[in-house]
């Protein structure tokens, strides 16, 4: 029989070995289900980083370019000339008080950086999906920063529009100090509809087919190069759940005054759409970003 101090031994090296080499534990990591809150916090954190890809974005835009940032200036001037040529003279609408390419620039405004940031923005993942697999970042930052390029251009055009008001000897009203909340809900809106597409073109590339086509479309359904008065008023509802069809009504009477009147409850449904829209977005793509990896 074994002595006890044997045993003693024995059993003291067997928890030595067992400290040694503790069993092995197997840990399974899998993406939660369903609907993910919005990390706020690691947004802020971030911000630094959405700052950069701006910058980014737009040094990039420009570069090795005849004209260079000259495009901002000179693309909403030939589509107000190509519009005032067409529509203001050939077709004749009916375009109130003011010359209409004055008009018509006022609805530009908005409509140039939706759908220019929209366009990008929705194309945004697809086009940098080496980013989605190197390192960890926010992936919202992405198309963020792509439509918020287009508020350069923004800028260039407010610019660009005081000179037409001076030219056409038309001094914008009061109202005018309306125009900054009216830019932040263009961009919510730009961004909306770019959020979302971003995140389905990563799993369905046939959607870059569909934002140029898309873009059209939403011209055609928005008060850009036609009045709203022009359209019976019993639609106006429906239409103004299309973001742009509030907002670019909402410009003209900001700046334009006396012969465009504001119509407030168009602008509540655009503006309760736009904001809708942008919430349904981030939580959309959030639910959906723990794929990108495996389709890009």
């Amino acid at each position: 029989m074994p002595s006890r101090s044997t045993g003693t031994i024995s059993k003291s090296a067997s928890t030595l070995e067992q400290i040694d080499n503790p069993p092995q534990k197997e840990v399974v990591i899998e993406p939660r289900s369903g609907w993910i809150a919005v990390d706020w916090k690691e947004l802020y954190t971030h911000r630094e980083l959405l700052l950069f890809l701006i910058w980014r974005d737009i040094s990039v835009r420009y570069k090795q370019t005849v004209l260079g940032s000259a495009w901002a200036v000179i693309q909403p001037l030939l589509l107000m000339l190509i519009f005032s040529l067409f529509f203001g003279r050939a077709v004749g609408i009916e375009h109130g008080p003011a010359p209409y390419s004055v008009f018509v620039f006022a609805g530009l405004i908005p409509w140039s950086l939706f759908s220019q940031g929209f366009a990008q923005s929705a194309l945004s993942l697809v086009n940098q999906q080496h980013l989605l697999t190197k390192v960890y970042f926010p992936r919202l930052f992405v198309p963020i920063a792509s439509a918020c390029v287009f508020l350069v251009d923004l800028f260039y055009s407010l610019l660009i529009y005081a000179v037409v008001l001076a030219v056409n000897q038309y001094p914008p009203s009061w109202t005018v100090i309306f125009l900054p909340p009216l830019i932040i809900l263009t961009l919510l809106a730009t961004l909306s509809f770019g959020i979302t597409l971003a995140a389905l073109t990563v799993f369905y590339r046939d959607f870059r087919h569909l934002v140029p086509f898309l873009v059209q479309i939403l011209m055609y359904l928005s008060a850009v190069i036609y009045p709203a008065w022009v359209i019976p008023e019993k639609y106006h509802p429906i239409l103004a759940l299309n973001p742009m069809f509030g907002l670019a009504t909402a410009y003209r009477s900001a700046i334009l005054g006396d012969g465009y009147p504001w119509d407030l409850s168009c602008l509540a449904i655009s503006s309760v759409s736009t904001v809708v829209g942008f919430v349904f977005s981030i939580y959309y793509f959030r639910r959906t970003e723990r794929a990108f990896a495996d389709f890009a």
